[in-house]
């Protein structure tokens, strides 16, 4: 898989998407950038593409006929790790954390820019490529381990699973010791965006860590950012 500048023609992208014509535009826009593209109309379909085709990116439509895309992304998830950019015509935090919540690794509300989208794939296609970083943490039976080699993530012995987004976050602020990191930083470490949109994506995601880590893995520095404050 190629994840630079310039996409390889072996970068396959399935989108999932019921409405034809944004189907057909954003497929266009994709293949305009040299990027291979499946597309699927629906739940059943989109999970079968999956399976049959493998590609290296999903752009996933939350609703959608057959099942939603929440269940394609559980679906999917569970067999692979597979970056994964939710669209949805609604603008509801409750919507983004449950697609967090299944794996998906961005999220964006319609209408969008096919613009900012191209720039989204690239960013997420370089993180899913990028290579790893030491290991975070001591004993793995205490207290919060982070293993970059294995991409694993475990609290006191247990393992916790974590998207890929979530555990790059996790990475970036530990190797940071401590420091604050505003959100513009963790966008551009950690998203790839270096235009400060998506703030509440940030966000977003340090409460699904939270969540599964516990609220004291990372601290919030009001005004400022984030910071790594290791459980335990």
């Amino acid at each position: 898989m190629a994840a630079h500048g310039t996409p390889s023609a072996g970068t396959h992208i399935l989108v999932v998407e019921d409405e034809q014509t944004i189907a057909d535009a954003i497929a266009t826009r994709l293949r305009s950038e040299g990027f291979n593209v499946s597309v699927a109309s629906d739940g059943p379909s989109a999970v079968a593409t999956d399976e049959a085709e493998r590609p290296d990116l999903l752009i996933l439509d939350l609703n959608l006929p057959g099942f939603d895309g929440l269940e394609v992304c559980r679906q999917v998830q569970a067999k692979r790790q597979v970056p994964v950019i939710m669209l949805t015509a609604r603008d509801d935090e409750t919507d983004m954390l449950v697609g967090l919540g299944v794996g998906a690794d961005d999220y964006m509300t319609k209408p969008f820019s096919p613009r900012e989208l191209v720039a989204r794939v690239r960013a997420l296609l370089r993180r899913s490529a990028s290579t790893p970083a030491p290991v975070i943490g001591g004993d793995p039976s205490a207290g919060l381990h982070v293993d970059p080699s294995t991409r694993r993530v475990s609290v006191d012995g247990a393992e916790v699973h974590l998207t890929p987004t979530e555990f790059d976050l996790v990475r970036v602020l530990g190797e940071a010791g401590g420091a604050v990191l505003s959100r513009d930083q963790l966008l551009a470490m950690v998203w790839g965006y270096r235009d400060g949109s998506g703030a509440r994506t940030v966000d977003s995601h340090v409460r699904s860590v939270r969540r599964k880590l516990g609220d004291d893995v990372v601290r919030t520095v009001h005004g400022v950012g984030y910071a790594f404050g290791e459980r335990g």
